[in-house]
């Protein structure tokens, strides 16, 4: 097993064949986009923490297209699609007893997020 410096783990991660796949769907947010998590419940696999279900991020960047793992966790195929870092002011999760300038990044894909109204 190969240990990786943490210079390395962004390229390794960005870069697994394992995961990454091309697809046909549009690119439908870019840096700077209000999103919203969806406030979904599904039975079984999930990448969507609860803790965000609900509230508003902004997208920070797009990683490419991989393997949208709900799916695939349940035999029901790949299903690739993008994936978006967003960005979460802790406020907007915890309320005012949040510390001041902090947040939380999640990577997201398409199916977990819509524009914010």
């Amino acid at each position: 097993m190969k240990i990786l410096e943490k210079e390395q783990v962004y390229a390794a991660v960005k870069t697994n064949p394992v995961y990454v796949r091309p697809t046909d769907l549009p690119i439908r947010f870019t840096a700077g986009d209000r999103v919203q998590a969806k406030n979904i419940h599904p039975r079984g696999h999930t990448r969507l923490p609860r803790y965000v279900r609900g509230k508003t991020g902004t997208v920070v960047r797009r990683h490419g297209s991989f393997v949208f793992p709900d799916t695939f966790a349940h035999g029901k195929g790949e299903k690739p699609q993008h994936v978006y870092s967003v960005r979460f002011e802790a406020r907007e999760l915890w309320g005012e007893q949040a510390e001041d300038n902090s947040a939380v990044y999640l990577d997201l894909w398409d199916d977990y997020i819509v524009p914010a109204t």
